[in-house]
Formats: structure tokens, C-alpha cells, sequence
């Protein structure tokens, strides 16, 4: 599965360790992830979902249905 966010999108990033000497390395950044399970009341059942806890804010502040709407939306799930 990939690092992705199912709700916000978020996704690894690539940079650079840089060290004292100012000498570059390529390294990954990874969103701070979470399997977390979710009721989901229209459908009367409860989904699992790999998300960010920016994520989570966001599920908090709109809602479950509104947020799996907008995630659909833009593309990142398939299905839930």
C-alpha cells in the first residue's frame, strides 16, 4: 500500500540531509500516518482508512460523509 493519505492526499516528499559540511544526500519526508477505523452512519457499517492526522482534523471539522465526498472528488480513494 502506498504512503498516501486517503483524505487529504498527502504523499512522501524527497529532499536533501544536509550535512555541517553543507554535502547533500537525498532522503525521503513521510506523512505522519495512521490506520484508523471510522463508523460510517449512511452506510450503517465501519471503514478503515490510511490517514494523516491533518486528516483526521479534517474529518473532525467536516464531517465523515463530507470529507470521504471531497476525498472522491479530487481522486485520492477509489472506494470506501
Amino acid at each position: 500500500m502506498t504512503k498516501t493519505c486517503q483524505i487529504t492526499g498527502k504523499k512522501v516528499m524527497v529532499g536533501n540531509n544536509v550535512s555541517h559540511s553543507k554535502r547533500r544526500t537525498k532522503r525521503k519526508f513521510y506523512p505522519n500516518l495512521f490506520n484508523k477505523k471510522f463508523y460510517y452512519q449512511e452506510e450503517d457499517r465501519w471503514i478503515t482508512l490510511l490517514i494523516s492526522a491533518a486528516g483526521i482534523r479534517t474529518v473532525n471539522k467536516k464531517g465523515l460523509h463530507s470529507a470521504l465526498k471531497d476525498a472522491k472528488q479530487k481522486g485520492y480513494i477509489v472506494n470506501y
